[in-house]
């Protein structure tokens, strides 16, 4: 059994991790899970949410939200549709999009509205609203 695992986080357009790490939280798309070295083989959807990974003692978050989770024994790999790191995050732009967001969902307003996209809305803006509250 390795001690760590390699971490490989990803998006369309660019490597956004690459290294080992001790443990991994991922938001999967029926709920956060964990994975330590060793962890039994596993290949799932991504939810919305925060990822966590930590090195030593040092904790490590990104917002993330679609794509694929692979776990292998020693190994991780996040194919995401969007990844942000704390210090990526416009907290102002978020916060105007929770907003709307929340405007959307009272029923304010007199367009037609499409809740579960309001849902996914609110829910990318709260996840970078909380990993930016996470930057040193």
């Amino acid at each position: 059994m390795a001690d760590r695992l390699t971490l490989e986080i990803a998006t369309p357009t660019r490597l956004v991790v690459a290294e080992t790490a001790d443990e991994i939280v991922i938001p999967g798309s029926q709920g956060y899970f964990g994975v330590l070295p060793g962890h039994a083989p596993l290949l799932t959807t991504l939810g919305i949410g925060e990822l966590m990974y930590r090195v030593g003692r040092d904790e490590h978050y990104l917002a993330v939200s679609g794509g694929f989770a692979e776990v292998r024994n020693d190994k991780v790999i996040v194919l995401a549709d969007t990844t942000e790191r704390p210090e990526e995050i416009d907290r102002p732009r978020a916060e105007r999009a929770r907003e709307r967001a929340e405007r959307r969902l009272s029923g304010r307003g007199d367009e037609e509205i499409d809740y579960t996209r309001a849902l996914a809305a609110l829910a990318r803006a709260l996840t970078r609203i909380m990993t930016t509250g996470r930057s040193r």
